[in-house]
């Protein structure tokens, strides 16, 4: 019977064209399953918790994957983990519960936004492959006021990237925290699912409020508009990482008795 393995995962995504496998073309998904069967010595398909795009890190990516390979877990972090390249880093292997599905079983992920607000560049700290260097002097205490309008269930449709199509535009934001700390702005942003690019628009958007361009009132109104255009740009991806994944703990546990996921299911609604 085979044996799930969840996968925490962390990567400097500057490199990659993003999570999902493109042929011809290096990405965190595709890498991982090349030193996966080297070493269990069998096809696997690795399924991750959200599709990060090109140029975006992580330092908590969630992913499994089923083998009927015996080998055991601590020996499969090692074997797994030497085989990848120094921009990617496995955190951690463990069996879980059948039911286990990184993208499907998530209760919730932690993206985190930074920000270097300063006109001097972040080369001196070293964060310029991390974070965004932004000019402007921004007002943190007007984002955080822009930004308790994204809290809720509601229709993103204004801070998706155009061309986003899904069956449901509804995502359901928990809480987008704001900190200043000197000249770095770290932007939290939780949430049970995001559309293609929503952090990044949102971000975009709260940079437009800090600047003093837009009332923070307006994030409420581009919400309601439903009408990408309305919103601010879309925020560089070298800024964005993704934090942690969240999961319910009665699937963290290997459970023989419980059934596989089936293959060839769609995807929940929190793709991302």
């Amino acid at each position: 019977m085979d044996r799930n393995f969840k996968l925490l995962i962390a990567y400097d995504g500057a490199g990659f064209h993003g999570w999902q496998n493109q042929p011809g073309l290096d990405t965190v998904q595709g890498t991982l399953e090349q030193a996966a069967r080297r070493v269990l010595r069998h096809p696997i398909e690795i399924i991750g918790s959200g599709r990060t795009d090109a140029g975006v890190h992580a330092a908590g990516q969630v992913a499994n994957f089923l083998t009927s390979s015996s080998i055991p877990v601590y020996n499969c972090l090692r074997a797994i983990g030497s085989r990848l390249p120094v921009e990617i880093n496995l955190r951690d292997v463990a069996e879980v519960s059948r039911r286990f599905h990184a993208n499907r079983s998530a209760e919730s992920k932690l993206y985190r936004y930074r920000i270097h607000n300063s006109s001097q560049r972040p080369v001196e700290h070293r964060t310029q492959r991390y974070c965004y260097h932004f000019w402007h002097e921004l007002d943190a205490a007007r984002m955080r006021e822009g930004a308790r309008f994204f809290i809720g269930e509601l229709d993103f449709s204004a801070l998706a990237s155009a061309g986003c199509v899904r069956e449901t535009m509804v995502r359901t934001v928990l809480r987008c925290d704001i900190r200043r700390h000197y000249d770095e702005i770290a932007i939290d942003v939780e949430g049970k699912g995001f559309l293609y690019n929503q952090v990044r628009n949102m971000v975009g958007t709260l940079i437009e409020v800090g600047r003093g361009r837009w009332e923070p009132r307006r994030v409420k109104d581009i919400i309601e508009s439903r009408e990408r255009k309305e919103a601010g740009p879309t925020a560089p991806a070298h800024g964005l990482c993704l934090q942690w994944v969240r999961y319910p703990p009665d699937v963290l546990t290997p459970d023989c008795d419980d059934d596989p996921p089936k293959p060839g299911e769609a995807p929940a609604a929190a793709d991302r």
